[in-house]
Order: structure tokens, then sequence, then C-alpha cells
């Protein structure tokens, strides 16, 4: 099973952070924060990189449920999206895909959680 699902699309980068951002929204996701890989490997490390940038996405209904059924799954939480320019104009959107990751995780209940999630993420992924 892979672990992401993904699209390629084209336009300007920003332009398709806010497309992703308002995909999300509409599926009950805020973007809880942004990490700029991009602009922290130039800050720590000195070096050039193309635009990545790393959503992480909550759905607030589906995170408290999952907690609820496993007390630890935060150290799973958020849901990562990533977007990524390797070429201008060429954007890729990758999102986690939660039942891989919830595989480890012996809890049926949980299980149940990460298909809907799943469900939602792919429509996201779909409407871009």
């Amino acid at each position: 099973m892979k672990y992401y699902f993904n699209k390629k699309t084209t336009g300007g980068f920003e332009e398709v952070i806010q497309r992703v951002t308002n995909a999300l929204n509409k599926e009950g996701f805020g973007v809880l924060n942004e990490i700029d890989i991009k602009a922290t490997l130039k800050k720590k490390l000195g070096e050039d990189f193309y635009n990545y940038r790393i959503l992480g996405a909550c759905n607030p209904s589906f995170a408290y449920k999952a907690l609820l059924a496993e007390d630890k799954i935060g150290t799973m939480l958020p849901c990562n999206i990533i977007v990524q320019e390797k070429k201008p104009g060429k954007i890729e959107v990758s999102a986690v895909n939660p039942v891989a990751s919830m595989e480890a995780i012996l809890n049926k209940d949980l299980h149940k959680i990460a298909f809907e999630v799943k469900a939602k993420l792919k429509k996201v992924i779909a409407q871009l």
C-alpha cells in the first residue's frame, strides 16, 4: 500500500498552496502549520532547494475521534500534505495515506476513522 497519493497540476506555487488550502477547507480541514523547506534549508544550511512546503492539515472532528480511540495518536497528527515545484509551473501535491500510517496500530476504531479521513483527503487531491 502506498503511503501517499498525489496529483500533478500547473500554476504558480503560492496559487496552488491557496487552492490546496481551499480544498482542505471544503472537506473540514484547517492548516495548523506550514513548513517552508526551501527557506529552512537556505537559512539553516545555506543550501538552495526547490519550492517545497509541508502543510499540516487537521480536521478537528476526526482528530477528536482519533484521540478518543487511541491516546498516543497525536504522534501521527496532523495529516501532512506536501506541495513541491521542481520545475517552474509544474506542481505536485501529495497527501499522506492515513490508512497506511495506521497499519501498525492494532485498533479497529482507529482504522475506521483512517478510512474516512483518507476519503476526504482523496477528494482534496482530486479537486486540484
